[in-house]
């Protein structure tokens, strides 16, 4: 993958494996400090989404990241870059997370699709499966265009969940290198290792990936084009008038729909369609509303009455829809996308 970005090797402050030790600072310097670390708050999400899988996580991560970085400053001392400073904090925060914690995955990584008749099931608890973020909050502004695209697919839905397969410090690697462009020198640095283990632990991190089936893509997709515009436009009037004739006519025919917290998921455009049919009725009079999350097109789906019910994420693939992944846990996620809880029209 072509990198987002360099930045330079990671140091720790003396004394502290991240610098996290207290110092005095002054109003004046407090101000500015605090506006630096704040300029590095997205890009940081971002990272930190792609090692843990979670938004909500990755919030914490970077929020205890600006702690310790705010504690450690005194000593820093510019031994290092501050924002490789902060990726050094940001990683060993990570690393301490995952301790311990099994892998979030989505649906279709934990079993094979299920039949439409089959029972919907128990909900999984929140820490076993990818979430979606919003792309504000993991996606910085304007730049290259060959590096926004690249950061658009590294936190798509199927590569993030590829991720977790990996080891935590082979994520890191991976992460560093072919994602923010690092070298092995800085990684290696970073991680306190060897250039020689920084090299072969990216090589099994590729290995993983690509028997996945998971990983980035050789063509990471670009902005909207007017084709793909108006194929969301259709499957937004065919899912909104409950048209399963043109649903149909929209969806790839080996589509996927998913629906965490629950593990049911199906594959194939006709589970899809007889799903809307049967147990996805109560969806008609559902009204969409755009966003955009994981680098990819999505929407909030609000029910008829207005009640807030899923956040939609879409695949696009061949001119077709090719995924759709209605997340529930909507108490938590429509604040996270700054939507109120009822559709006001």
């Amino acid at each position: 993958m072509v990198g987002t970005g360099t930045a330079a090797g990671g140091g720790a402050a003396p004394g502290s494996a991240d610098g996290a030790s207290s110092g005095p600072q002054r109003p004046a310097e407090s101000g500015d400090l605090a506006d630096r670390l704040e300029a590095y708050r997205t890009e940081l999400t971002g990272y930190c989404y792609r090692m843990l899988g979670s938004a909500f996580e990755a919030e914490d991560a970077v929020q205890e990241t600006m702690v310790r970085a705010w504690r450690g400053h005194a000593r820093f001392e510019g031994r290092a870059s501050l924002r490789s400073w902060l990726y050094r904090i940001a990683t060993n925060v990570c690393l301490d997370l995952l301790k311990g914690s099994s892998r979030r995955a989505r649906p279709m990584d934990l079993s094979s699709p299920s039949g439409v008749r089959n029972p919907i099931g128990t909900e999984l608890p929140e820490t076993a499966w990818i979430g979606p973020v919003p792309d504000a909050r993991v996606l910085a502004g304007a730049g290259d265009p060959a590096d926004t695209a690249v950061a658009r697919e590294s936190v798509r839905l199927a590569f993030v969940s590829a991720l977790q397969r990996l080891a935590p410090r082979q994520r890191a690697v991976l992460i560093l290198r072919e994602v923010l462009s690092w070298s092995a020198s800085e990684v290696a640095e970073l991680l306190g290792s060897s250039v020689a283990s920084v090299n072969s632990a990216l090589q099994r991190a590729r290995a993983t990936l690509a028997a996945s089936g998971d990983g980035p893509s050789a063509a990471p997709q670009r902005p909207l084009d007017d084709a793909q515009r108006a194929l969301l436009a259709r499957y937004v009037d065919a899912f909104e008038r409950f048209d399963m004739a043109a649903l149909t006519a929209v969806l790839h025919e080996d589509c996927t729909v998913s629906m965490p917290p629950f593990a049911l998921w199906l594959r194939g455009r006709a589970d899809a369609v007889s799903w809307m049919r049967g147990p996805g009725r109560a969806c008609a009079g559902s009204r969409l509303v755009p966003l955009a999350a994981n680098g990819t097109p999505a929407f909030a789906q609000y029910r008829a009455g207005g009640t807030a019910w899923a956040i939609q994420v879409i695949d696009l693939a061949d001119g077709r829809v090719a995924g759709l992944h209605s997340f529930l846990d909507t108490e938590r996620l429509f604040p996270l996308f700054g939507l109120p809880m009822r559709y006001a029209g």
